[in-house]
């Protein structure tokens, strides 16, 4: 279009208006990520992985894709669209100054015009499908009614059809008419961005590419007045980024068990309220985080399974951020808790989590045979506090032990072991998790460890990433891997089944699938025994057992108990056999099956699965 010189200087003051406006407030979000504090342990190195994660979940939109499909596509057609766009936008604005990027006389320029009205008429499909979703289908996740949205999903429809109009449209009044209802349509919508949930559109590419390497890694205190998330001094330039980011979207709420169990916990409200504080009181904010704008309650029912880290389309990193708040509580005194106290002491006198004597530990392991560690032999075989004090948890040891003699692989206990420290991280006591971590540390550096194995997925993770903070360098791998390794075709060493044991559900635990990646090889050792069955919610969208995050220890839970909505759902799958690879998880299900049926399915562990398989000693 041929502008007047009264329609360009229209045209600059209205730009100038809508980019002022746009930085009034995103001034305010830049002044917050630039004066929170430097991210603890950050670095960008190694680059690649961080390259790769752009590339999948910002240019494939493959989070956004995969997690909800047909909204997941419904949005990534929105965003390859607006890619599109951007160059027919430039050519908007400076056709209007005479300078045309893209001619229709061009060859380049029609078919990249038509191109873009292909992508015009997807996105215009796209925006009015997530607009009814919104506004009527209203699934609970999304949350109450946001009016922005709507004005931002009519700008962009409004965009869309103006720009196909303007293809048909001869040159005439009705031509310049649809151009100006166009740019008035663009300059709307620049200012609305930051005040609204789509301020994500500028900041999740930065937050995918930015954010904090590995699964949940809580970043380390650094000196002595770093105490956690306590007030709005404490936030990091991460934490503040990440909350700015969030896109309201649900999926974290839609996948958390305690949310979906009645319980007050939505992990979406803890990362907009770490976006109230800082729009409220910024960075240098004293007042307590836990309070006005996060729950307190909310922040210890969190199970850290994961669910919501793993779900987030916009590389928010829920549970750093829950954890960093239950430290802020912890550490400084405020929290009070009868079983949290309980916990930490039976850590600080028995060092075990269960408030045992050390001596039972020794009396079962003499009592059952199972050798010491001598430097001899290929694994030191870790116990954990259920392994050595709970009596199904000796089970699965002993059965694990009796697969392994089978198979020929050498192993040994330790004399002395305590805690891990998991549960205390978890809720967010680092003096009592540092304490038995460096306790058990000095004991596998004067044995001389090198590889270990666990039946627990929560020593896994905290000796194997947790303790680096204490300069641990330990290979640790969980039970189901080496069983797993036993069984390939190259390495047969693992029993044959004698006879099959049916249909069997598996249960994938959150500390084995989300935080270690391990879903095929438990599967693997179950299909040489059993029917493999999944429950509705498997592999990386397994629903939690209630156990993790300490919540275990923490007495009764208000609402359902996540341990009982997840049995119930094993046995809907009408399998004899809910098997598990975890203690915690067994233990919390054991609780659970004998509330609603009076005949549970059988629950076993996978090595007691494979060591139901070995033949029978003989009698003399």
């Amino acid at each position: 279009m041929h502008a007047s010189w009264l329609e360009r200087l229209i045209l600059i003051l209205l730009s100038a208006a809508s980019v002022w406006l746009f930085w009034r407030r995103f001034r305010t979000v830049e002044r917050v990520l630039r004066t929170a504090r430097a991210t603890p342990d950050f670095s960008l190195a190694p680059i690649g992985p961080r390259i790769r994660q752009f590339l999948w979940e910002v240019a494939a939109q493959g989070k956004v894709i995969g997690g909800r499909p047909l909204a997941g596509l419904a949005h990534a057609f929105v965003f390859w669209g607006f890619c599109a766009f951007a160059l027919v936008t430039l050519n908007h604005f400076a056709e209007a100054f005479g300078l045309r990027l893209l001619s229709p006389a061009s060859g380049f320029g029609r078919a990249y015009l038509d191109f873009v009205a292909v992508w015009a008429v997807a996105i215009a499909v796209a925006i009015t499908g997530l607009f009814l979703r919104r506004f009527v289908a209203r699934p609970v996740w999304l949350g109450k009614l946001s009016k922005e949205s709507g004005v931002i999903a009519g700008l962009i429809l409004l965009l869309m059809l103006t720009y196909l109009a303007a293809l048909w449209l001869p040159d005439g009044a009705a031509a310049r008419a649809n151009w100006w209802l166009h740019t008035l349509a663009l300059l709307a919508f620049l200012p609305l961005i930051p005040h609204t949930k789509h301020l994500h559109l500028a900041l999740s590419p930065v937050t995918v590419f930015l954010r904090r390497q590995g699964f949940s890694r809580t970043p380390p205190l650094v000196g002595d007045e770093d105490f956690g998330l306590d007030t709005g001094k404490d936030i990091t330039r991460i934490d503040a980024l990440q909350a700015f980011t969030c896109v309201e979207c649900g999926r974290c709420t839609e996948h958390c068990p305690a949310y979906n169990t009645g319980k007050i916990l939505n992990p979406k409200e803890i990362v907009l309220g770490v976006r109230r504080y800082l729009n409220e009181f910024g960075t240098g904010g004293e007042a307590p985080l836990l309070g006005r704008h996060i729950d307190e309650e909310a922040a210890f029912q969190c199970t850290t399974c994961g669910g919501c880290e793993f779900e987030c389309p916009v590389g928010i990193q829920h549970l750093p951020l829950i954890v960093g708040l239950r430290r802020g509580a912890v550490n400084t005194g405020k929290w009070e808790n009868d079983y949290g106290s309980k916990l930490f002491l039976n850590l600080e006198r028995h060092g075990n989590a269960l408030g045992f004597a050390p001596v039972d530990r020794q009396k079962f392991i003499e009592k059952n045979g199972l050798p010491y560690f001598d430097g001899t032999q290929e694994y030191c075989l870790w116990l954990g506090c259920m392994g050595s004090y709970d009596p199904q948890g000796r089970e699965i040891v002993l059965a694990l032990a009796r697969v392994l003699r089978y198979a020929g692989v050498t192993f040994g206990v330790l004399r002395k072991e305590m805690c891990t420290g998991d549960p205390a991280r978890r809720l967010g006591n680092d003096l009592a998790a540092a304490q038995v971590a460096e306790a058990n540390l000095e004991t596998l550096r004067a044995a001389k460890v090198a590889r270990m194995v666990s039946i627990c997925p929560h020593c896994v993770r905290t000796i194997g990433t947790d303790w680096r903070e204490y300069g641990a360098a330990f290979d640790i791998v969980h039970h189901s891997e080496l069983l797993a390794r036993l069984a390939t075709k190259v390495d047969t060493r693992l029993p044959a089944a004698r006879t099959s044991a049916g249909k069997v559900v598996f249960h994938d635990p959150c500390y084995l699938g989300r935080y270690r990646n391990i879903y095929d090889e438990p599967r693997r050792v179950l299909q040489r025994y059993a029917d493999v069955a999944d429950p509705p919610r498997a592999r990386e969208r397994s629903f939690c057992c209630g156990a993790g995050g300490g919540q275990m220890f923490l007495g009764e839970e208000k609402g359902k108990r996540v341990n009982l909505a997840r049995a119930e759902e094993l046995v809907a799958t009408g399998a004899p056999v809910i098997a598990t690879a975890c203690p915690f998880c067994q233990s919390m299900f054991r609780d659970a099956l004998g509330e609603f049926t009076q005949s549970p399915p059988r629950l076993l562990d996978i090595a007691q699965i494979a060591a139901a398989a070995l033949p029978e000693p003989k009698r003399c």
